[in-house]
């Protein structure tokens, strides 16, 4: 091949490259844009029945969308965490508040994380039993067995069990090549 034939061939193949991108988007926004194209952007329609109707064919619609479905063990912590009360003597998993953050790596280079794990009670309850899903977690950096232990597999013990008194903050630092996501799994008031 020559030059000016490889030349003309190289553009003919960039020409009809864009053509059919531009026709395959033309397309697609034909399609997005109709009634009854591939992609219907209107909203998800649900309907309840009425528990306290005497009828059986009343109905509510509303129009939104449900983003996750809460399985039975997210229904359990749901129970547990009431994000509704105003004031109550009980506690729960939203009064523990666990921040993290990345601090100055260790000499050899491994990433160090800081964890503050907080009792935020508005009842001023003191918090035992903390346990919290962590995973693996290992760290390079020794940590205090008494302040945050893994016991087995995503369960770890925060304060050996001890009450993390109101408006208390326990922190420690660890090492590892990634960050664990830690949060809290269950208490006891």
């Amino acid at each position: 091949m020559s030059f000016e034939s490889t030349r003309r061939w190289r553009s003919n193949a960039a020409f009809t490259a864009m053509f059919a991108l531009t026709l395959l988007l033309l397309i697609m926004g034909l399609y997005t844009v109709s009634d009854h194209g591939l992609m219907e952007l209107n909203p998800v329609s649900t309907e309840k029945k009425s528990i306290n109707s005497t009828s059986k064919n009343n109905t509510f619609s509303a129009t939104h969308r449900k983003l996750l479905i809460i399985g039975q063990e997210e229904k359990e912590k749901e129970k547990l965490a009431n994000p509704n009360r105003i004031w109550s003597e009980s506690c729960s998993l939203l009064d523990i508040v666990i921040s993290q953050g990345a601090t100055e790596p260790l000499p050899n280079g491994i990433p160090t994380y800081t964890v503050e794990i907080m009792n935020v009670c508005i009842a001023g309850c003191n918090i035992s039993r903390i346990h919290v899903n962590c995973g693996w977690f290992s760290s390079a950096r020794l940590i205090n067995p008494h302040v945050f232990k893994r016991l087995h597999f995503d369960d770890c013990l925060v304060n050996d069990g001890k009450p993390l008194m109101y408006g208390r903050t326990l922190s420690f630092q660890y090492a590892n090549t990634f960050r664990y996501p830690i949060s809290v799994s269950s208490i006891t008031c």
